[in-house]
């Protein structure tokens, strides 16, 4: 289990694997079926030797750390968090800065190890919790939890598990249990006991020392929780010059004229969505034209041939940062037939500045399109940054990545480019200043709000720089 979910690297050699079964939970051998009306009183009458459990637990069911039958998401008892991507700690270079802290939970088989795991990620309710059951960790641990239940306890729950699940009968079981699995937890599991930070006696039962757990894990999550650093990003490319990743549409009087009629905060909602959809559709058309190109040769209906060019690519996705991206939908589809679209929602924490990744929706086969990641303003580039990381882990290269923007500032154009060089940025303008909040300056205002006609926030803000960070 780890919170957020990153790879640790061992400091140490790992010690050489166990034997099979050492945890009692690798293959079992065959067993022939037989007597199935005696197994399934059999398996009854186990039941009444467990100890009780709270009403409504559902049943143990084996975790991975990759299942592609089950959405990106983790669902406790309070809320639903979407897990797919990378955490949203980052520097202004676009990298991780801090490691996973780590837990590893042992114990014997049908000790309740999982259970406990579940109870810990329940009552800890916070973002980006993994839990990784695996056979072993050989990796060094923050934390090294031991789950310990009475053997009689755990044979019972094994007899339970393989007559009803498995289909085999008591003798087979404990047969099996005698010879394999209780000599290997003897040997290799018990004495791992010695080593645990943390042994929880009882298992899932012992609530009291789950909740001393989840409280140690908090204190350390605050100790190693970081803030978005705004101000490193605001000062580490001052007087650069812009990067070569950036293409700005050339800003004709036609460009400059739609600007001004948007950027007028005396402008109507039906003029601003007019204006807005216009110059949407120009960014796209322009942002077009930096895709592959191949030669190719086609018959005019005059039997002639016409040397010209065609798409080089498979096929082009477009995704959008809610809630101002997807105004940009329409342009997109009017002018890509048949294209896909994807979406991302990503807000700050207004308590601790961080962007959080919300909701995803990506289709299917991404990795190989071009994809064009929409959103009509970028300040900071904070939603972005992460919005391309979402990309980049569902193995989209970074260079068939076209960020494209309404408007963007110079701090958020640097930052997407010192983070990601390879990503095409592409915009109608960039201003050169964001305010002490943020926001960028002279700006366009509440870009979500002006187009959905919704209230704006009192102080009359960009809601996608408030809530987006970007």
């Amino acid at each position: 289990m780890a919170a957020p979910p990153a790879s640790a690297t061992p400091r140490s050699p790992p010690p050489p694997p166990p034997p099979p079964f050492a945890a009692g939970d690798g293959p079992d051998r065959p067993a022939e079926k037989s007597g199935t009306a005696c197994e399934d009183r059999s398996a009854e009458s186990l039941d009444r030797l467990l100890p009780p459990v709270g009403a409504g637990r559902s049943p143990r069911k084996r975790t991975t750390s990759q299942c592609k039958s089950e959405p990106p998401l983790l669902r406790t008892s309070k809320r639903t968090i979407y897990t797919a991507g990378r955490p949203p700690w980052y520097n202004e270079h676009g990298t991780q800065s801090k490691e996973a802290f780590a837990i590893g939970l042992g114990g014997g088989s049908a000790s309740g190890k999982t259970t406990v795991a579940r109870m810990i990620i329940e009552a800890l309710d916070v973002p980006w919790v993994v839990l990784l059951s695996m056979d072993s960790f050989y990796k060094l641990l923050d934390m090294k939890i031991f789950v310990d239940t009475d053997s009689d306890i755990r044979l019972v729950r094994r007899l339970r598990r393989d007559i009803s699940e498995r289909g085999r009968d008591i003798e087979g079981v404990i047969k099996q249990y005698n010879k394999f699995v209780k000599p290997a937890f003897d040997q290799y599991i018990q004495p791992t006991m010695r080593v645990a930070d943390i042994v929880v006696p009882r298992g899932s039962g012992n609530t009291v020392a789950i909740d001393l757990i989840v409280q140690h894990v908090h204190s350390q999550l605050e100790e190693r929780k970081l803030r978005w650093d705004m101000a490193a990003l605001a000062s580490a490319h001052q007087c650069h010059p812009l990067p070569r990743t950036l293409s700005v549409l050339k800003s004709t009087p036609q460009v400059r004229g739609m600007h001004t009629i948007i950027r007028d905060k005396e402008t109507s909602r039906d003029e601003f969505i007019f204006y807005s959809k216009r110059l949407m559709r120009l960014l796209i058309e322009h942002a077009l034209s930096f895709l592959p190109f191949q030669d190719c040769v086609v018959q005019t209906p005059q039997g002639q041939d016409y040397a010209g060019k065609c798409y080089a690519g498979k096929q082009i996705t477009g995704v959008s940062i809610l809630r101002a991206g997807e105004t940009m939908e329409p342009a997109l589809r009017a002018v890509c037939k048949d294209v896909r679209i994807g979406t991302i929602l990503i807000q700050t924490n207004q308590l601790t500045g961080e962007p959080e990744l919300h909701y995803l929706r990506l289709p299917k086969d991404i990795s190989d399109d071009h994809v064009i990641l929409m959103d009509c303003t970028v300040s900071t580039g904070a939603a972005a940054m992460m919005a391309v990381r979402v990309l980049l882990d569902h193995d989209v290269p970074e260079d068939k990545i076209f960020l494209l923007s309404l408007l963007m500032a110079e701090m958020g154009v640097h930052s997407v480019a010192y983070a990601f060089p390879r990503v095409r940025i592409i915009t109608t303008a960039v201003d050169k200043r964001v305010n002490d909040l943020f926001r960028i300056i002279p700006g366009i205002g509440n870009f979500g709000d002006r187009y959905f006609g919704t209230d704006a926030v009192p102080d009359g803000s960009d809601e996608e720089e408030v809530a987006s960070t970007s």
